[in-house]
C-alpha cells in the first residue's frame, strides 16, 4: 500500500526546474512549497522555478467545490508547507507561465489509495497539527486530519494532551475506528508496550526520572514511562507535572504496582516523556496492557 506523506514532509517543489516541474505534471507525484499569499481572489499563491503558480480556492481542499471548507482553513496556510499536484502550465495577460496547482487533487488521492484502505489497528505515521483539550489532531496525509483522542495518549490519565505530544510531533498511531463521516481516529497508548514491556525497562534498586501525575491523599502516581506509572507516598509539595527522581522500591507484576520514594523534587522543568514504541508496523488486533496475574483488564480489540 502506498504511504502519502503529512504536509511538511512531502518532496519539496522550492528547487525544481521547470522541466522537472512538466514531469512532475507528467507522473503525478504529490509535491509540497510554502504557501506566500491567498489573494483577493480566494486563490493561493506559490512561486516555483521563478514562476507564479496559483491554486484556486476550490482546488485548496477536499471538499472546497462543494462549500466545506471555509476561507479561514486556507488562508491559514500562508507561510506553512502545503502539498499539491500539478494540474497544468498556463499563460498570463503578459506571456509569462503560470502553473496550476490543486491540493483537492492530492487529498482525494490520497483518501481514495491510501486512508479508505486501512483496517482498524493499522500502523500509520502522522504529525501534530494542533492539540485542543478533548484531543490531538494529527496530518494522516496530504493535510488531512484525524482526531487522536485524549484518552488514547496514554493509560495513565492525563489532564492535557500537551502533556504528552507537541505541535509539529511525527508519532506514529493505531487506526482505532472512523468517526460518523469516515475520517479517521487514532490511538496511541496501544504501540507504547504492556505493563510487563514497559516495567522490563527497569528494576528495583534504580532511581530514574519521574513525572508527577496526580496527588491523591494515600499518595502520589508518578510516571516513570509513558504507559508506567508508580506510586509514592503522599507529599503536599509536590503537583501535577512536575519533575521529580524517584527510586524504584518494589517492581510487583501481580498487582502492576510499583513503589517508589521521591529522591529529589527540585528537578528543572517542565519535562515530557518522547514516545517509547514497541509497536512500529503492521496492524494489530488485540493487545492486553495487563499483566496475566492482574485482576484489572486493560485491553483493545480492533
Amino acid at each position: 500500500m502506498l504511504e502519502y506523506r503529512a504536509e511538511g514532509l512531502c518532496h519539496s517543489a522550492e528547487k525544481m526546474t521547470l522541466d522537472e516541474l512538466r514531469q512532475a505534471a507528467q507522473s503525478g507525484e504529490i509535491l509540497q512549497s510554502t504557501a506566500l499569499a491567498f489573494d483577493t481572489e480566494r486563490c493561493l499563491r506559490f512561486r516555483l522555478a521563478g514562476c507564479s503558480a496559483c491554486m484556486p480556492f476550490e482546488e485548496s481542499a477536499e471538499g472546497a467545490r462543494e462549500g466545506q471548507v471555509r476561507d479561514i482553513a486556507i488562508l491559514t496556510r500562508v507561510g506553512r508547507p502545503t502539498c499539491f499536484k500539478i494540474t497544468g502550465f498556463d499563460r498570463d495577460e503578459k506571456g509569462a507561465t503560470v502553473i496550476k496547482l490543486s491540493r483537492a487533487a492530492a487529498q482525494e488521492e490520497c483518501q481514495k489509495q491510501y486512508l479508505d484502505l486501512l483496517d482498524p489497528g493499522s500502523v500509520i505515521p502522522c504529525t501534530v497539527t494542533h492539540i485542543e483539550s478533548f484531543g490531538a489532531f494529527c496530518d494522516v496525509g496530504c493535510g488531512i486530519s484525524a482526531l487522536l483522542p485524549i484518552d488514547c495518549l496514554s493509560v495513565s490519565r492525563i489532564s492535557s494532551p500537551a502533556d504528552r505530544v507537541s505541535v509539529g510531533q511525527q508519532l506514529l498511531c493505531a487506526v482505532k475506528s472512523r468517526d460518523p463521516q469516515g475520517r479517521l481516529v487514532l490511538t496511541l497508548r496501544e504501540l507504547l508496550g504492556t505493563w510487563s514491556e514497559n516495567a522490563a525497562c527497569f528494576a528495583p534498586g534504580e532511581t530514574v526520572v519521574g513525572i508527577v501525575r496526580s496527588v491523591e491523599k494515600y499518595g502520589v502516581f508518578i510516571d516513570i514511562a509513558p504507559n508506567l506509572a508508580g506510586l509514592a507516598e503522599a507529599s503536599a509539595d509536590l503537583k501535577p507535572g512536575q519533575a521529580v527522581s524517584v527510586y524504584i522500591k518494589n517492581i510487583l507484576p501481580e498487582k502492576m504496582k510499583i513503589k517508589l520514594v521521591v529522591v529529589n523534587k527540585n528537578l528543572n522543568g517542565p519535562l515530557r516523556f518522547e514516545p517509547r514504541y514497541f509497536v512500529t508496523g503492521g496492524r494489530l488486533k488485540h493487545w492486553t496492557y495487563s499483566t496475566p496475574q492482574s485482576h484489572k483488564q486493560i485491553e483493545t480489540v480492533f
